[in-house]
Formats: structure tokens, sequence, C-alpha cells
């Protein structure tokens, strides 16, 4: 994020549920650390970690400049560090005892008049996704999202429910508490450069925006896709599987930035009105056949990845030996709206692949007349426009160019563009631009109420689907491969095939 132009943000206090997890220290301390360097984060502002373990406010402190110093992004100077450590205080408590609350609220109150925070409470709820709904009606029992007195909000991580029907209780819950604008349903992703870029790229580029539509886009690929495997994350995956865990979520809101008509403005609801509206125009299945027809689920089996050694997923910690679970998803979407009518949408999303990358790959049309070929030249390949996620973050344009000499050949060129170029930006874990723009009130990169609900409305028919019928096959892929032969099926009957992630 840029770190010579925005504001520091308002004194708060940023409360963390869940204060002793890996989320915390791997993530949260580390991207707060970074905001200091940056100068964004004020020197009023406090954290205040809420746990069931006993410890004093020195030795939660000293456990979180540890975590920083081993897992952040930079070096820890000393000095920076004794200001900043100075303001991490630690609260104890179970997160369904009332008492816990009432000692929060006695401690916010002190350190209100300590350190003048204006009655700026920042909620994040670090915490299994069964604790987010009790913790935020205990916040209200309490008086904590009274905004009579400074500002109040609530950062929820995913999961925002496991289908349709939990994602609306669990709604249903945080609104009889909060406001809407209250609620900062957090997703990652939305902190990366590149996801970001894609509103500059084609609303700030004159270039760019005339061909996205369907008149000169053929289809669009989106991966995510990584080389490791479930690892120690067993137990959830159980539960989750990868279309709950990154395609319903990550993976839409890549779609609707994708796809969304130019917002008034660049900030807030402006943005998510236009977001919402493509998660709502995504075609519903309509049946069993349908949904089998443009879709494709994977389990990996056990192997290698460049000589490490990947047991299969039914081998794992905490996963049954007969698991049907889906360690890879494809879905085949069409956005039925004036500007994405019959282009279709290809998403796949898996664990144990060739290679970890996050891309966007945009294949235009072939021109309508083929003038090359008839002077006998081999076919030209497609102009394509890679937009590179994660790890590289940039853009890649493919098109055709003639070679040198008599004659008329022509050879594939790309346009390279990497963030790199910009200079030696500090590395960030990307929870920086979301927890700054949580402080600041702006909502933008963050989920709504009604987002959640047209993704789940999408997604829950296929989960319902896969549950009811079994997958035969499974392990079906293996480790380091592209995923299973199905998802290249759900291509090649449209005479289509993937672009292979990582090529450029």
């Amino acid at each position: 994020m840029q770190t010579n132009q925005e504001p520091v943000a308002p004194a708060c206090a940023l409360v963390i549920f869940g204060a002793s997890g890996d989320l915390t220290k791997r993530l949260l301390l580390p991207a707060l650390y970074n905001l200091v360097t940056y100068g964004l984060l004020s020197r009023d502002s406090v954290v205040v970690g809420v746990a069931r373990r006993e410890m004093d406010d020195a030795s939660f402190s000293q456990q979180m400049q540890t975590a920083v110093s081993e897992l952040g992004t930079q070096v820890v100077d000393p000095k920076v560090w004794q200001d900043f450590g100075s303001r991490i205080y630690y609260c104890r408590g179970e997160f369904d005892d009332p008492s816990t609350f009432v000692r929060l609220k006695e401690k916010l109150a002190d350190l209100d008049q300590k350190h003048h925070l204006n009655g700026n409470y920042l909620f994040y709820l670090a915490t299994q996704a069964g604790s987010f709904a009790p913790i935020v009606e205990s916040l209200g029992q309490a008086g904590l999202v009274d905004e009579s007195n400074g500002w109040k909000r609530v950062i929820v991580e995913k999961p925002f429910g496991r289908d349709l029907a939990s994602s609306r209780e669990l709604s249903r819950r945080l609104a009889a508490v909060l406001e809407e604008q209250q609620i900062y349903r957090i997703d990652h992703y939305l902190g990366k450069e590149t996801v970001q870029n894609l509103l500059v790229l084609r609303f700030c580029n004159s270039l760019f925006e005339p061909t996205w539509n369907r008149t000169f886009i053929d289809h669009v690929q989106i991966t995510v896709a990584e080389s490791l495997g479930v690892e120690e994350r067993g137990a959830f995956y159980e539960t989750a599987g990868a279309l709950r865990d990154v395609m319903e979520n990550h993976m839409f809101v890549l779609l609707a930035l994708f796809c969304m008509e130019p917002p008034s403005s660049l900030r807030g609801d402006p943005v998510r009105n236009e977001m919402v509206k493509v998660i709502q125009s995504i075609e519903h299945f309509q049946s069993l056949d349908q949904i089998l027809e443009n879709s494709c689920r994977g389990q990996y089996d056990g192997g290698e990845i460049d000589g490490r050694k990947i047991p299969a997923y039914r081998s794992a910690n905490r996963v049954a030996p007969d698991s049907s679970i889906e360690t890879y998803a494809a879905l085949r979407l069409h956005v039925a709206n004036w500007r994405w009518a019959g282009v279709p949408f290809y998403l796949r999303t898996g664990k144990a692949l060739a290679k970890k990358a996050t891309e966007i790959v945009v294949q235009f049309k072939q021109p309508p007349l083929k003038l090359l070929q008839a002077n006998g030249a081999a076919g030209a390949a497609p102009n394509r426009m890679i937009l590179h996620i994660q790890p590289r973050q940039g853009i890649t344009t493919q098109f055709q160019a003639k070679l040198p000499g008599t004659g008329v050949r022509t050879k594939e060129v790309s346009l390279n563009f990497d963030y790199k170029e910009f200079g030696d930006v500090p590395r960030a874990v990307g929870y920086e631009t979301l927890l700054y723009d949580a402080m600041i009130g702006d909502n933008t990169l963050f989920h709504r109420t009604d987002m959640v609900d047209a993704a789940w409305q999408v997604a829950t028919p296929v989960l319902d689907a896969w549950a009811n019928h079994p997958p035969k096959d499974f392990p079906n892929y293996q480790p380091g491969s592209q995923g299973p032969g199905c998802a290249d099926e759900l291509l090649q009957r449209d005479g289509r095939s993937w672009w292979t992630p990582g090529q450029t």
C-alpha cells in the first residue's frame, strides 16, 4: 500500500478476540507493526488481546514481539517496538462468559482515558466461526458497540456461513446488534495490489475499457492454485472443501471486480453496489444435470511435487479414510447481463497442484478474417491478458508481431509489467490495507450482506448436489498435476483449453 499520501488513522483500540491464535501472530500483529513503520497507525492507538490463556499485559506484548520478529516481513526496530509494545494489552476470558465482557469494558474505559481513544473501538473476531454471533451479541449486551460516543466496528473473518441458510442466520444475528456500516467482513484477497489494480486498470485506462465486454472477449479463466496439500488443516477441510474455502468468497469477488460496471466513485458502497449486481447476475443452475455438466471436483492422491512427498488427502490427520470432500473445484459460469451475455467464465481452485499461482486470464476473440492464413502463414494465437495476483504481482499482455525478413511470419510477443518496477516497496502480509481501511471507515474492500447472500445462492445448489451424489473416482488427480481430467473436459466441450498457470 502507498505510505506517502494517506492520513494517519484515528486513534482507536483494536480488540482481537482469539489473540493467542496463528492469525494474530502470523498476520495481524505483523501487519499492525508494518502500519506503524509506514506512519499510518496513530501513536495513541492500542491493541487489546482477548483469549482464554492466563497472561498479563507484559507477557502478551512479549509474545507478540517474538511473533513479529519471527513471522513479520521486516526486521523489528527495538526503538519502534518499545513504543508500540507498550500499547499492547491483554484481557483473559472465555468468549461465552459475560464477565469477560465486563472486564473488557472496564479495561477499555481505562485505556480510553489513558490514550485518548475518543471511544473508537475496532473488534476483530479471529476465532472459530461458531463464536462470531455469540461474541457480537455479548458486545451488544455489554454496551460496547453503542456509537453514542465514538465509532464501533467489528471485523468478521470468513467463513460467512456454510451455506445460504447458515449465512442468512449469521447475518440476521449480526444485524440484530450492529448496523450494516459497522460490519466489516474481511477477505484478505482484497488486500492484494493486483486485485485493487483491477479497478484502476479498467476505469482509468481508455485503452482497455472499450474492449472489456462480450464483443471482444472470448472467455475468462480465474485460477487459484496451491502447490501445498492441506497439511495440518485436515479437520477444517473436512468441514469446508475447496468450493467453500476459496471459490464462493475469494473467487466470486475476483469475478465481480473483473465484470462490474463503472461505479460513481472508487470508495465504499458505489463499488460494492456494482459488485453485488454482478454476483446477482450469475446464472443459477436449474437442475442436477446442469450442475454436473458445468462443474468438476477432485481430490488429490499421494505423490511428489519437486521431490517433496505429498501424502494423499485421505491420509491427512483428522481426515476420514473414505472422505468425499473436494480439494479441487471448477465451475463454468455465465454472467447474464448486457456486457457479458454469452461469455463463459471458468473458475478453478485446488490443493497440491503443479504451481502456486493466482491468475486471471482474459482471452480475446480472434480477428474476423484470418488474412495471414490465407497467405499460407500459420494460424496466430489469440491475444491474451494475464493478471498475476500471487505470488507474482503484475500484468502480461500477449499479441502478435511480424518477424523480420521477407514474407509474413508472426510470433507471439509479450508486454510485461511487474510491481517490482515501482522500486523497493516494503513487503506486506496482505492485511495492512484492510486494517487501515477499517480504522478510517472505508468499507470498499469488505463484503456486504447482500454480496454474501448472492454468492451463497449460486454456490449452495452445487454443494447440495455434490453432497447428495458422492464421487466414485476419488482420489482422481496426482500431486503436481493441473488437476482432474473432468476440469479439462469442462473447457474441451467448448473447444477451449486451460492456460497453464505461471507460464509468463
